[in-house]
């Protein structure tokens, strides 16, 4: 395992699974479980290499298990177990000029979508969003195969100032001819996207994360509502029509443990020689 850290609570995992790496798709993800005890917690892939055997994953320090893979996770390390991949890879279609939205962590795994998709003969607009200049990672990556890429940043530190849907806006004002875009975030990110892009009929694609346990359909944990139908992230997506999709019922159902996922977190740094000091996992004094 190799590992980068982007920002104090954003960090990249390469794990060498040649197998995996030879079977994953664009839109997939993996269960990984950091160690024998571990919670099982699905994380989409944010890349893949399959000369190299690679899998690449992108985390965000925000949770009990997060936040002990942040400090236990070191180059040289393996993990307990990761199943995968997972979940219908996505379509990359026909449309001949996509838009790849990605906020925040969704960067990440937009990436192998936009690949794909250049790969597949698309002209391809990316669309980033952070929060500050000093969060922005993967900007050269996106470079190498996007043919238009738009950076935008909360406080207009770097790239446009605004949001992505100001992104977007812009690229499909100059683009009439954009016959979908990809979106992948928060899920109030995901939300605003599709909005932007319903009165223009824009085929709006997202990658949906429910709370997911066992990522075989068995739990039912992970259903979302799109339209008039309940479908199970795990097995029908993760991909699904942004147009259709209930992200209010999608955004209930994530807060729904969220005091049970706080007392865990507390449990832990209690434990393990760190302490919690705004929001974030510090070493205790010696």
């Amino acid at each position: 395992m190799t590992r980068e850290d982007y920002s104090d609570v954003t960090y990249m995992l390469e794990i060498h699974h040649p197998l995996m790496a030879r079977a994953a798709k664009p839109g997939q993800f993996v269960i990984v479980m950091s160690h024998r005890e571990g919670e099982r917690i699905p994380l989409t892939i944010a890349d893949f290499d399959a000369e190299r055997g690679t899998i690449t994953l992108v985390i965000q320090a925000v949770g009990k298990t997060t936040l002990e893979m942040q400090q236990t996770c070191r180059a040289g390390t393996s993990l307990y177990g990761m199943a995968g991949p997972m979940g219908i890879p996505s379509n990359p279609g026909s449309a001949k000029k996509v838009i790849c939205v990605g906020g925040g962590l969704g960067v990440a795994p937009v990436y192998p979508q936009a690949r794909a998709l250049k790969q597949n003969g698309a002209y391809v607009i990316g669309v980033l969003g952070f929060r500050n200049k000093d969060l922005i990672f993967w900007e050269e990556k996106f470079r190498a195969i996007c043919d238009e890429l738009i950076i935008c940043t909360d406080d207009g530190s770097a790239g446009l100032k605004g949001f992505v849907t100001d992104g977007i806006n812009q690229a499909l004002e100059n683009h009439k001819d954009v016959g979908e875009v990809v979106a992948i975030g928060p899920p109030v990110m995901m939300k605003a996207s599709a909005e932007a892009t319903r009165a223009r009929g824009v085929k709006t694609m997202v990658s949906l994360n429910p709370i997911m346990v066992d990522g075989t359909g068995m739990c039912g944990g992970c259903r979302v509502k799109i339209g008039d139908e309940v479908k199970f992230a795990c097995v029908d997506g993760p991909d699904f029509d942004g147009h259709k999709v209930d992200f209010d019922d999608l955004m209930i159902r994530l807060r729904r443990y969220k005091e049970e996922e706080r007392v865990a977190t507390e449990r832990w740094s209690e434990t393990c020689r760190m302490r919690m000091v705004d929001g974030k996992v510090v070493p205790l004094p010696e």
